[in-house]
């Protein structure tokens, strides 16, 4: 027996003849359906049921089988019973109590009575024969899905510290498999698709299967079920009233119907983004600001922005790394104040966290919160004025962007106006990839260096620059070089060898948070030694991280915010900005200024306008937060 067959048995020919023969010939039975524990709905008092539904009158053979060797075996098929209904119960009731975030994934949690139970055997105990067996298959499958999608939100909860988007997330499973990839090697992470798609098919399959075995025996049972029932719906009621827990957790659950609630609001709500945003877009204290009013505290310098993967407040914060990477930012403003240059730092709030970097940067260069892939396409496909795009407007620079994180296509660079875009295709490396990041670090500054920044006779330019070697999975991690030894990027392939395998860094989060601080350190020395070497006295560096890291890593601790800085060798760059509060040195301390990354365009902009020193353009209104989709 098993959770596929029906519950219900055919009698046995012989025994059924000697019943037969032991009635009366006519007058009633005396026979009571439900006390022996039969579904009077179910008995042959309709001929056509009995008729229309062949299947409710001629059970799984496998249990007609099992039937009639009861008398001969009541031991052998009592453990046949629990052996299947038993986990479809443990199933049925793990589903319902699930929640969808890893924080609340505690015993405490299915220690509860869940209310969608109680409300389904209600309904299940009044449906006719073949609507219950329907309403229970779909009921079943219908849960399986609510399963589905609670272990996706553990996983976003876990990655980018949010629940699945149902509307705008499905292009993220592809970055999923890349990071698989490049953890397991493309062989693995094929083989963990079809384990994944496999086990979410025979889950469904397994749960609908459970729904349908559980009914039957509701139904089998229907006087002990409807007191039950009854019981435990006073139970519950009385719980919700009280607010009775255990560790903190409700007795009476509604932990699905509230997680279908909040995220048919979701979907809404994303579905209502669209023209949310539009109203945002549409209010820009910039778009008409005559090319000549703009940027012109900057007029003749070299500016630099430069995102650093992953780099966040726990980096600098965090006791188990904060002493480590705050050495490396003290020791960095030390060598550049030797070499002229000044330094402020704030932190800025990421409108993502985990991942999704190309949201932060949209979000930096717009001035508007991109939260989700639906506003990111409809940004780059507008003609919002960027913070890049400004410099290009004035034509008094020349605008380059350096992205060895694009292997592809990138036809959003025209929207941020950049002149050139340089991907890990067009930068000369020829060593080898170190897990994501086609390109370590201190090449692509080398690579800037020797396209651009270097090159003799040339104007002013301004640069954006993706540092990607602190991205996920943080392994194996380049070391720094002669920059003279740096060439095609040969000189890699010995360091590649020597590093680390991330399949054996991500057994253990120990060594992943290591890890991660290692590739944070070296994406800032690559920075500080680029500036220190190749900076001179028009150099204007503003470097930032672009989200916090995984979970895995900040533990969820410590939000969103990453850190900025500017560097700059003319004194008067950094006066303009002294109304911002920003502390002195790269490292931002616990109580540095915090804004949205929003706000930044429009006060960039501002300090370095014409009117420099007045109040600062309103920023564009921010979108209210999303509620919760979590469940209890």
């Amino acid at each position: 027996m098993s959770l596929w067959t029906r519950s219900r048995q055919l009698p046995d020919p012989d025994d059924a003849a000697v019943e037969e023969a032991r009635k009366p010939d006519d007058g009633p039975s005396g026979h009571d359906p439900d006390e022996a524990g039969a579904d009077p709905d179910e008995t042959v008092a309709d001929p056509g049921e009995a008729v229309a539904d062949p299947g409710e009158a001629v059970a799984d053979p496998d249990e007609a089988v099992a039937g009639g060797r009861r008398d001969r075996h009541p031991a052998v098929a009592l453990v046949l019973a629990h052996g299947t209904t038993v986990p479809a119960a443990l199933l049925v009731l793990f589903a319902l109590l699930m929640p969808n975030e890893p924080a609340r994934l505690t015993p405490g949690a299915f220690v509860r009575i869940p209310v969608e139970g109680l409300f389904g055997a209600a309904v299940l105990l009044v449906l006719r024969p073949r609507a219950r067996r329907v309403a229970a298959t779909a009921a079943g499958a219908v849960l399986g899905l609510v399963t589905v999608l609670k272990c996706l939100d553990m996983g976003f909860y876990s990655t980018l510290d949010r629940p699945f988007d149902l509307v705008f997330d499905w292009t993220l499973l592809d970055d999923a498999q890349s990071f698989l990839s490049d953890s397991v090697g493309r062989a693995g992470a094929i083989a963990a698709v079809i384990v994944l798609v496999l086990v979410v098919l025979a889950l469904l399959a397994l749960m609908a299967q459970a729904v349908v075995r559980l009914s039957d025996l509701l139904v089998r049972h229907r006087a002990v079920t409807t007191r039950s029932t009854l019981v435990l719906g006073t139970v519950w009621i009385t719980c919700a009233a009280l607010g009775l827990q255990i560790a903190g957790v409700p007795v009476a659950s509604r932990t699905t119907a509230r997680f279908l609630q909040n995220r048919a609001l979701q979907v809404k709500e994303s579905l209502d983004d669209k023209k949310a945003f539009a109203e945002e877009s549409a209010v820009d204290a910039f778009r008409g600001t005559p090319a000549d009013q703009l940027l012109t505290g900057l007029r003749g310098k070299d500016v630099i922005f430069t995102f650093i993967e992953s780099y966040g407040r726990s980096a600098v914060q965090d006791p188990a790394m904060a002493s480590q990477v705050g050495a490396v930012l003290a020791d960095g403003t030390e060598r550049l104040r030797a070499a002229g240059f000044s330094s402020r730092s704030a932190f800025l709030t990421s409108p993502t966290y985990g991942g999704g970097s190309w949201l932060a940067h949209s979000t930096f260069n717009s001035g508007l919160w991109i939260k989700n892939q639906q506003r990111y396409e409809t940004l780059t496909s507008g003609d919002r004025l960027t913070l890049t795009g400004a410099f290009r407007r004035t034509g008094a620079w020349r605008t380059v962007g350096i992205m060895p994180g694009v292997t592809r296509s990138w036809p959003e660079g025209k929207f941020y106006g950049l002149d050139n875009v340089y991907d890990s295709r067009q930068l000369g490396y020829h060593g080898p990839k170190f897990s994501w990041s086609p390109v370590p670090d201190q090449y692509s500054l080398s690579a800037f260096e020797r396209l651009e920044h270097g090159r003799k006779g040339r104007g002013p330019m301004m640069a954006e620059i993706i540092l990607t070697s602190s991205h996920t999975p943080w392994a194996p991690i380049p070391r720094m070089t002669g920059w003279d030894e740096v060439g095609d990027g040969s000189v890699y392939d010995a360091v590649e060898e020597e590093g680390k395998d991330p399949k054996e860094v991500w057994k253990d989060s120990a060594q992943v948070r290591t890890e991660y601080r290692r590739s944070i350190e070296y994406s800032l020395s690559s920075l500080i030694s680029y500036v220190e070497k190749y900076g001179n006295d028009n150099t204007v560096l503003v470097f930032l991280g672009d989200h916090q890291p995984v979970s895995t890593v900040t533990g969820g601790n410590l939000g969103r915010d990453v850190p900025i800085a500017i560097v700059a060798h003319d004194r008067s760059v950094l006066d303009r900005i002294s109304g911002w509060g920003w502390q002195d040195g790269l490292k931002p301390g616990p109580k540095a200024p915090v804004w949205r990354m929003n706000t930044f365009r429009d006060r960039f902009l501002t300090a370095y306008g014409p009117g420099a020193g007045g109040p600062v353009p309103s920023p564009s209104p921010s979108p209210s937060p999303s509620p919760s989709t979590s469940s209890r």
